[in-house]
């Protein structure tokens, strides 16, 4: 692991490191150090005794549990920006393992404790980022709940633009999809097919535009916000 600058960090306007002035967000990052993972490494490891935490600066990250029977279950996806270790639940008790290839500027626990010591806004922060993760975390969640495989999949769409935005006002129109197709039908309770058949009529409705194996254009993202619970896949 190395050290990371924080006049190049991509996230620095974004984080929650942000609210520190340049002297201390320096000092801060001198604590840091950057690690990178390859897609399928573990971050974290369910029931490890880690002492560590870290800010997302690039790439995707999934929140993950596995049930007795080997299947697993993504609870949560972690966008750029997002903060995940030990200072917050449930992130002790769930796998976290890279989507993508990642980048994450890693702390200890102890220096990260000091830093929030030392300065309350950077505690506040962390929970108000904590907060709105486990929102969009809730959020996730209940598209599984959804009656139509467009509905449930148009829905995703829409919130991982959302997440790939710098603005909190507008959706980014071009983004990497961070999960496979197989991914993305065990997180909605749908198949690899039906998912494959959504994309391709999301396509050829002009809502959207596929690049490449998991490039995404949203041209027309008002459509996939406004599609029934009932709409059939053709």
């Amino acid at each position: 692991m190395t050290a990371l600058p924080c006049h190049t960090c991509p996230v620095r306007d974004h984080a929650a490191c942000s609210v520190l002035t340049e002297e201390e967000r320096d000092a801060l990052a001198r604590a840091g150090r950057m690690r990178r993972l390859k897609r399928g490494e573990l971050l974290f490891a369910a029931g490890d005794d880690n002492d560590a935490c870290a800010t997302l600066v690039t790439g995707a990250l999934k929140v993950a549990a596995v049930d007795e029977e080997g299947t697993e279950r993504i609870l949560a996806l972690v966008h750029p920006a997002g903060f995940v270790g030990e200072l917050f639940t449930p992130f002790a008790h769930h796998d976290v393992v890279a989507l993508t290839d990642s980048e994450l500027c890693v702390f200890a626990r102890s220096d990260m404790s000091q830093a929030i010591e030392k300065h309350p806004k950077l505690a506040r922060a962390l929970l108000r980022r904590s907060q709105e993760d486990l929102h969009r975390s809730r959020e996730l969640l209940e598209l599984s709940g959804r009656r139509s495989a467009s509905n449930k999949l148009g829905a995703l769409l829409l919130a991982l633009g959302e997440a790939a935005s710098d603005s909190t006002c507008t959706l980014a129109r071009e983004f990497e999809l961070p999960l496979t197709r197989g991914e993305i039908a065990g997180m909605l309770g749908l198949t690899i097919e039906t998912v494959s058949r959504a994309l391709t009529k999301f396509e050829r409705d002009g809502a959207i535009r596929r690049k490449g194996a998991r490039g995404i254009e949203l041209i027309e993202p008002e459509m996939l916000g406004q599609l029934p619970e009932d709409s059939a896949l053709d």
